[in-house]
């Protein structure tokens, strides 16, 4: 054991004069540790993704927009459509709104003393308006009218621009089907006419089904909520059949063939009767932004 620690020392001393240089030998050069420069990279603060809403939320926002239409004759329904509110405004009668549908659809030619009504439906509740026609489009070239409710401040809604409209955009058609409270129908836009002397979009059409009396309801695209066109009607195929030696038939709607006005349209009908204020941005009354500015 003490032979161990005390060789110990011995064997230290030799391994250290064996690895330190000779005094004449070249002394190896000093590696120099020096510190890399830090790199302080700025980070660009990125804006944080905006969440869309979702499909319900979308639905919540733009069924408010629209109305349904009655029209009576000696207390009974005659006629059904749908409509959308297009603009508020306030005068020195009080506000007023305007409602945006088709032409065919207040026509009321062959009715005796018919009246007009405009019905807002709120969850359970449903209010009936009297409607004033203050302008109307030549049909079938511009079936589209202007209908007015005094007394009211209704939101209204935005118009897509001409860029919007593509095949492809998923929308929704809100309308009154058979004059019941308004409803909602999916599809998408399956086809867009353009014009190719003014270059603006002169038809729409989706696949979304609707029925009678959704003549003047709003097709929405679902990512902005705004308004692309107004329905004007839909192409039908017929179908017969035959029951106890009996015919029978009926209309079916045909799939991508409802037609509708695009914004640019009711956007030059605004403007050519008068009514060109509405598209201009505002507000109303209650503070919420507003445009001032199928077939039967």
């Amino acid at each position: 054991m003490n032979r161990l620690l005390l060789g110990t020392p011995v064997l230290l001393a030799l391994v250290s004069c064996a690895s330190a240089p000779s005094p004449g030998a070249a002394q190896p050069p000093v590696a120099m540790h020096t510190q890399a420069p830090l790199v302080v990279e700025r980070v660009r603060s990125m804006p944080a993704p905006v969440a869309q809403p979702t499909r319900k939320a979308m639905v919540r926002r733009i069924l408010p927009l629209n109305v349904r239409l009655v029209t009576t004759e000696a207390g009974k329904v005659r006629r059904a459509a749908s409509g959308v509110v297009i603009g508020t405004e306030n005068g020195d009668a009080g506000p007023v709104s305007y409602v945006l549908t088709n032409a065919h659809a207040v026509e009321q030619g062959d009715l005796v003393d018919p009246v007009l009504k405009v019905v807002l439906d709120r969850r359970a509740e449903s209010h009936e308006y009297a409607a004033e026609v203050v302008a109307t489009g030549q049909v079938p070239d511009v079936d589209l009218a202007l209908l007015r409710v005094t007394g009211v401040t209704w939101p209204a809604a935005d118009l897509a621009g001409d860029d919007e409209l593509e095949p492809g955009e998923d929308v929704v058609v809100a309308a009154s089907p058979y004059g019941r409270a308004l409803s909602i129908s999916g599809g998408m836009v399956s086809q867009v006419e353009w014009d190719k002397k003014t270059k603006h979009p002169r038809m729409l059409k989706t696949d979304a089904p609707i029925g009678y009396g959704a003549s003047g309801g709003g097709i929405f695209s679902m990512e902005t909520g705004k308004l692309l066109a107004i329905v004007e009607g839909y192409r039908t195929a017929k179908v017969d059949f035959e029951v106890a030696a009996q015919n029978f038939s009926f209309d079916v709607p045909m799939p991508g063939e409802t037609f509708a006005a695009p914004s640019a349209k009711v956007r030059g009908f605004l403007q050519a009767k008068g009514f060109g204020r509405l598209l201009e941005r505002g507000t109303d009354a209650d503070g919420a932004g507003s445009q001032k500015t199928a077939s039967r």
